[in-house]
């Protein structure tokens, strides 16, 4: 490893997005991480983070949770720790899905979403989902991992059009060269 260039090590995912208007039902975004296998980088995840789950070893943790947008600020937060994520890993995928509950929604029909993606006090990608509006989901940024064991980080959103059941298996083949 270059020691000027330690690459990536700990990031903060964060989304936020206003509340439905009254008589509406509730919007619930979610933040989803996929891991990928050296042996496999563009196969199926070997794990996927999002509501009520963890990275096996504890790398990949979701700090916040909302189901509505009425949190203060950033209403949810995942935290990726790329710098302890095991070796046999060489990417992360990170996803928006939105719930569809009773009303079939897309970007396009949330109120003020905004994604954050930083590194200590370092933004490294802030976005308005205007590129996906039409979309149900997107992967919003991959993390891989180069040569000397650093991680690089590739943003860009990936709109995607499939329940979040099929969006987890997928979304991480919008970055396969």
């Amino acid at each position: 490893m270059n020691g000027l260039n330690k690459g990536i090590r700990k990031v903060e995912i964060a989304l936020k997005w206003d509340p439905s208007q009254p008589g509406q039902p509730p919007t619930d975004l979610d933040l989803v991480a996929a891991t990928y296998l050296a042996s496999d980088p563009y196969g199926d995840p070997a794990f996927v983070v999002h509501f009520d789950s963890r990275s096996p070893d504890g790398t990949i943790y979701l700090n916040r949770d909302s189901k509505d947008g009425k949190g203060f600020g950033w209403d949810e937060v995942m935290t990726a720790e790329l710098n302890r994520l095991d070796g046999r890993y060489a990417r992360v995928v990170v996803g928006v899905v939105i719930q569809q509950r009773s009303v079939r929604r897309t970007f396009v029909s949330v109120t003020n979403p905004g994604l954050r993606i930083r590194e200590g006090h370092n933004d490294l990608v802030t976005d308005d989902f205007g590129s996906v509006l039409g979309s149900t989901a997107a992967a919003v940024a991959e993390f891989a991992r180069q040569e000397d064991g650093s991680w690089d980080l590739h943003p860009g959103l990936h709109g995607f059009e499939d329940d979040p059941a099929v969006f987890t298996r997928v979304m991480g083949k919008a970055h396969q060269a």
